[in-house]
């Protein structure tokens, strides 16, 4: 519906009826009869062909002559979607569930584009697809809830579609109606309006955009549409009723945030219904059966629509007042604006509810032929070692993920607050794109020259200090700290291993005997005798408090008389490992000062200092890319894992040249997938996202704004004893009593499973199993982040009463 400027009509294109069957048959090879088509800025002209000559019978088809000032670059673009639109619905049963698009015709050369001269000597570029026979859905009453919901599903599927085109420049190109422009439009036109009730209904919907505005700009964006409005639409009739035909006019096509095709339909969707919200919901539970929609997408989608009904009501004016003869120009004007009125009375939030139910009952159509939940529980238990444990009383059958978002079986959406692995966020298409564009070229060992490697480690090395610039490629967090022990006993010739209790450090048997968290807890054997455990420097529960302005230097101090007391038995200390922020010891940030002053302690009894940044690292504690520069220290040896490939098998150590020369013995260290071209490929996309996005930055701002909202709750209920945290890594401990600090473990565990029946995910650890930790994809976002207050608080108020 995008309305043209009088400029462009002044420049419309200059072909008779005749010329237009002329250029059908000597460009196309096209026989037939020309009518002229609806057209502001371009000419479309229909071709009543002859005879099918080969192209189809009994089709007819479009010359499109576009306006001279149109960028050879946008056409090019809109043919590229309109052949991948064709292509994904050409495989359908051609039955109710068959979804038509035009259909690109090359021309007699072979060409997509035939370049002409109009009546007026200016060159036009000329196009030809076929027509599509059906009538506009404007037309058509009433719109039953099959309909639209299949309406949903097939632009569901164009949106995903579409997304191929995102690399193209043309797509992000200045287009009047894209609807991320709506905001500004209505602003500055809300003054034209003598009619005082029109003012304060723009105003009003303006006022409700602002409330939600940082979330929409967080949404994820993509080449879409941009104009499936209810004219673009077609649909067929026959004795059965009224089917989906079709979609046409693929000349808005633009870089924008992806909902907005959804919002752009189901606005004009609204229009002369007696209750608009029931359309809507029909049409965004199919689109999520296709396309999975995040709470975040539902909770502004609504606000969108209205925001696209008075952006058409803005420019409708503009262009009128410019050309008061054209009635084609007002077509929705009217309608527009009862909608809104009618609109202004619906809550968002009980919209979103509905929006949200309706996605939930929705099937997932693509695993309903799959294995089903109870029948994999019984095969794990056959074919799965059984220590592999389940979250959740009730587990979960995962499909999909997305963004922060978890999908079900059964399409129920899940909110993931706890997977830290996934760090730019399940899915990401960037990350996906590297992996599979490498892996579609080569994957090999680092026995052969590849660029890869060399450009992952030069880009990882740039990250931390300098004197930390040598990298070891390896598959998992556990085998980088492994190989770091490895490499410290080779440096020190010494055996001995200094560790924080509660530590956890992997799951190779190395890692298990420097993991208190491990051998002393169920199955473990105990501390062996190479191993010598501080006290977790914990200043909520342990022996010196954050309170005190000392408490960093004391719990050093406390660690050096056990470091003095090993070192005077004569055993030789070869390394140190600790967590810079601690995770399974409760999500514990390190008392100012705590580090430095055992870095200290450990290299003057000889030994080297790891860093296990395996959690906390690539700028989740968001005031730096690495938890130990809050320390302001620097390792000897840092080692990462889990987030580093957003999910992919990858891992590093990065150490010294001092260090690694020496570890370069003779005797080779080689790690068959390790520095492969795929994983370096996916670390590299990783931390081109984590800077692309400036997911540090936004870690810090989502994380004060938690700890802000969330440190409230010690006030407001008994049982929360401790906030704690920085950036996207945060602990909740529950406790029965802020005085004697007993653990609330049962709540922390029955929180959790509340958490999950209200579709968000947490879970407990700490070595007391008392504390929710809270350490989700770096883009979660300000919506989430208030929605798990929100819903926290709801949660706790319940379980305590």
């Amino acid at each position: 519906m995008d309305s043209p400027t009088l400029e462009d009509i002044c420049n419309k294109p200059a072909f008779s009826l005749d010329d237009a069957s002329s250029i059908a048959w000597e460009h196309f090879g096209i026989r037939g009869c020309a009518s002229q088509l609806p057209g502001e800025r371009d000419q479309n002209f229909k071709i009543t062909s002859e005879s099918d000559l080969g192209l189809g019978a009994s089709q007819d088809y479009v010359i499109k002559i576009a306006n001279p000032d149109i960028d050879r670059q946008v056409l090019e673009l809109e043919n590229s979607a309109l052949q991948i639109a064709h292509s994904i619905n050409a495989g359908m049963d051609g039955g109710a569930n068959s979804f038509e698009i035009p259909k690109l015709i090359r021309s007699n050369a072979n060409s997509p584009l035939v370049e002409l001269i109009d009546a007026n000597g200016r060159m036009c570029f000329v196009r030809c697809i076929s027509f599509l026979p059906g009538k506009c859905l404007a037309t058509f009453r009433p719109h039953t809830y099959d309909l639209l919901s299949e309406l949903g599903r097939q632009l569901g599927r164009l949106s995903q579609a579409l997304k191929r085109l995102n690399q193209l420049p043309a797509a992000k190109r200045d287009l009047k109606w894209d609807l991320i422009k709506a905001p500004e439009i209505v602003a500055k036109s809300v003054a034209n309006f003598d009619d005082a009730a029109k003012q304060e209904t723009l105003n009003h919907f303006l006022n409700q955009y602002s409330t939600v505005r940082s979330r929409v700009e967080s949404l994820p964006q993509s080449v879409i549409h941009n104009d499936a409005n209810d004219y673009n639409i077609l649909v067929q009739t026959d004795s059965s009723g009224m089917a989906l035909l079709g979609l046409i006019d693929f000349g808005d096509i633009v870089y924008s945030t992806t909902i907005n095709d959804l919002a752009i339909c189901g606005a004009y969707l609204m229009l002369d219904k007696q209750n608009p919200i029931e359309a809507v919901v029909a049409l965004v539970a199919g689109y999520h059966e296709t396309n999975r929609l995040s709470e975040s997408e539902l909770s502004v989608l609504f606000t969108l629509m209205c925001m696209r009904l008075c952006q058409s009501v803005c420019i409708a004016a503009e262009q009128q007042a410019a050309n008061p003869d054209n009635e084609y120009l007002g077509i929705t004007e009217k309608p527009a604006w009862e909608a809104l009125k009618q609109l202004k009375e619906f809550d968002p939030v009980k919209v979103r509810q509905q929006l949200s139910e309706a996605c939930s009952q929705c099937a997932n159509t693509s695993h309903s032929r799959g294995i089903g939940a109870d029948q994999i529980r019984e095969l794990r238990s056959r074919h799965v070692a059984p220590s592999l444990s389940l979250s959740y009383d009730k587990p979960l059958h995962i499909v999909r993920g997305s963004g922060q978002y978890l999908f079900d079986d059964s399409g129920v959406t899940y909110l993931d607050c706890v997977n830290n692995v996934c760090h730019v966020g399940h899915c990401h298409p960037h990350v996906v794109a590297a992996a599979t564009d490498q892996m579609g070229l080569l994957n090999t060992n680092t026995r052969y020259l590849h660029e890869n490697i060399v450009r992952y480690a030069r880009r990882l090395t740039a990250t931390l200090p300098d004197q930390l610039e040598v990298c070891f490629l390896v598959n998992s967090g556990s085998e980088a700290n492994d190989l770091a022990l490895r490499m410290a006993r080779n440096f020190t010739n010494r055996h001995d291993v200094v560790v924080l209790d509660h530590a956890y450090h992997g799951h190779v048997s190395s890692m298990i005997e420097l993991s208190p968290y491990k051998f002393d807890h169920r199955g473990g054997t105990g501390k062996p005798d190479h191993v010598h455990v501080l006290a977790a420097p914990d200043g909520y529960r342990g022996e010196f408090k954050l309170s005190n302005p000392a408490c960093g230097s004391l719990f050093a101090e406390q660690a050096k008389e056990v470091i003095d007391s090993v070192t005077s038995r004569g055993r030789e200390i070869g390394a140190f490992f600790a967590e810079s922020l601690m995770g399974c010891g409760g999500q514990l940030p390190l008392p100012e000062g705590y580090l430095s002053e055992v870095y200290k302690t450990i290299r003057a009894a000889g030994g080297v200092c790891v860093a296990d940044e395996v959690q906390v690292g690539f700028g989740r504690v968001g005031t730096h890319f690495w938890g130990f520069e809050q320390q302001q220290v620097v390792p000897d040896i840092v080692t990462m894992g889990k987030p580093i490939g957003n999910g992919h098998p990858l891992a590093a150590l990065v150490t010294t040249r001092e260090i690694a020369e020496a570890f370069h013995n003779g005797m080779e260290y080689f790690n068959t997938f390790g520095g492969n071209p795929v994983s370096c490929a996916v670390g590299l996309a990783v931390l081109e996202v984590i800077e692309g996005e400036g997911l540090q930055g936004h870690a810090l701002e989502i994380g004060n704004w938690l700890i802000e909202n969330l440190l409230p709750l010690k006030e407001e209920f008994q049982s929360v004893g401790d906030v704690r945290g920085s950036g996207l890594f945060l602990g909740i401990e529950l406790v029965s009593d802020h005085e004697t600090l007993e653990p609330a473990t049962e709540l922390a565990h029955s929180v959790v499973q509340r958490m999950r029946e209200r579709r968000i995910l947490l879970s407990t650890d700490g070595p007391l199993e008392n504390v929710i930790k809270f350490k989700p994809p770096m883009v979660f976002s300000m919506a989430d982040a208030e929605r798990l207050v929100m819903t926290l608080r709801e949660t706790l108020k319940e379980l305590n009463a």
